[in-house]
């Protein structure tokens, strides 16, 4: 059992080396094809972000309309409804937004991606590439992780504001709430250290989701199984590592 943990333990340190050492090569190639293929990137942010608005947006609503309700029934306890803007903005733009969107794009985005770029392993697409001496990485992989790293950040965005729209529905339209002390109390409260603690996150979770869809593609075994488990591995090595990485920051900035 002892050299069975040797043994696994060092593989882990081995491919963790390996991917330190591909995410160095990404982020080395990576001003150069922002400026010579720009193109490539805004079709992969079309593919990662855009193409994953709809399940965001259902999702942030909803997640909004949650946080009214279990705001506004917590808080009338202590005869302050009025405070439900605040919270439901506490909890979108410092834990919520960045860390369900992360999900949600490691399970959209990040695992077409990473069966994308097997199912290229696979069929010897990479290999034809380098037969003809362009280099995979800086063609497929660095123009899919920074479509998943420019994406996030909007993404999160777009989550906290839709269910900070949907918790003004339900506390203001559905129970009640005063709309002007429901959006003051919101304002008086949050400090823009709040904000940036959400944006550093998401900006985070982003280059994380994407690092890890793109290496599990790449070094996926070119087979059907291969690909399957490759995709798997995406969803719950990013599910996590975004939640770890929450803890870090939050901790940090506390």
């Amino acid at each position: 059992m002892l050299r069975e943990l040797y043994f696994s333990f060092v593989d882990f340190l081995r491919t963790f080396g390996a991917l330190q050492l591909f995410f160095l090569r990404l982020l080395a190639n990576s001003p150069a094809i922002l400026v010579r293929r720009f193109g490539l990137v805004v079709q992969q942010v079309y593919n990662a972000g855009a193409l994953s608005l709809v399940i965001i947006m259902i999702c942030g609503f909803f997640v909004g309309g949650v946080l009214g309700l279990q705001g506004y029934a917590n808080l009338a306890k202590f005869n302050a409804e009025d405070s439900v803007g605040t919270f439901a903005a506490f909890s979108l733009l410092k834990e919520l937004g960045p860390v369900i969107t992360a999900l949600l794009f490691s399970g959209r985005a990040g695992t077409a991606l990473a069966s994308e770029i097997g199912l290229m392993k696979a069929t010897e697409q990479l290999s034809a590439m380098e037969m003809m001496a362009v280099d995979p990485l800086r063609r497929i992989l660095v123009p899919r992780f920074l479509g998943g790293v420019i994406s996030m950040p909007l993404l999160t965005a777009i989550f906290s504001v839709i269910g900070l729209f949907g918790a003004h529905l339900v506390a203001v339209d559905l129970l009640g709430v005063d709309p002007g002390a429901f959006w003051q109390q919101m304002r008086s409260s949050l400090e823009i250290g709040d904000v940036w603690e959400g944006i550093i996150k998401s900006m985070v979770f982003g280059v994380v989701a994407s690092l890890l869809a793109v290496w599990e593609g790449y070094n996926a075994i070119p087979t059907a199984e291969g690909v399957g488990r490759a995709t798997t591995r995406t969803v719950v090595i990013t599910a996590i590592a975004v939640l770890i990485l929450d803890f870090m920051i939050t901790a940090i900035a506390i």
